[in-house]
């Protein structure tokens, strides 16, 4: 990782323990989270854009699906991750945003 890059506040945000407003992680092992996400994030993202179209469903729909992916256990991904990959593959795809 380049020292120089910032992590997005979205994705540093997961890493608070409840009540305390600093990550209880160390910033290399934060850092390490953020690239395995964002890579599963534009890993999805092409097969996510095809599926409104191939499927005729909703772009939420297409959401909702990777969500079921993006926190499948084999994943390794906690929830908030997961949460954080889709709502990243929704800015990536100019999609409306999912929520939390």
């Amino acid at each position: 990782m380049n020292d120089s890059f910032a992590l997005p506040p979205s994705f540093v945000a997961l890493y608070p323990p409840e009540g305390r407003t600093r990550a209880d992680r160390p910033l290399r092992e934060i850092a390490d989270r953020h690239e395995l996400c964002e890579d599963m994030a534009q890993m999805l993202a092409e097969p996510a854009r095809t599926l409104p179209l191939a499927l005729g469903i909703t772009e939420a729909d297409v959401l909702e699906r990777m969500r079921a992916v993006a926190g499948a256990e084999d994943t390794g991904l906690a929830p908030a991750e997961a949460g954080w990959v889709v709502r990243r593959l929704a800015e990536l795809l100019g999609w409306p945003d999912p929520g939390p």
